[in-house]
């Protein structure tokens, strides 16, 4: 199942850094198992904000939520999540 997730970030202003430090490499460590497990199809940065836009490959509703909730920034985001469907004007269809 396919998904595209955009998460905005929203660290306290008075995070320490050490905190801030710790949480950031954790959720960059979390997020690079996935995605080299396949889960984590890709992520782009949105411009000019703290955000990005990630398409996820999962089994189920359920495990997306599993994924989305152990992010170790999970409590400082704002997420937005669209199921998304091939389309069949998708060259990539064509070619298969």
């Amino acid at each position: 199942m396919l998904f595209a997730v955009t998460m905005e970030v929203s660290l306290p202003l008075d995070l320490e850094d050490d905190a801030r430090n710790d949480v950031l490499a954790r959720e960059k460590a979390y997020s690079l198992g996935l995605q080299h497990a396949g889960e984590w199809v890709s992520i782009w940065r949105i411009a000019g904000r703290y955000a990005n836009l990630s398409i996820f490959d999962v089994a189920s509703n359920d495990r997306l939520h599993e994924i989305l909730w152990n992010l170790p920034l999970f409590r400082y985001m704002t997420l937005e999540v669209t199921p998304l469907a091939r389309h069949p004007s998708d060259l990539a269809l064509a070619l298969e």
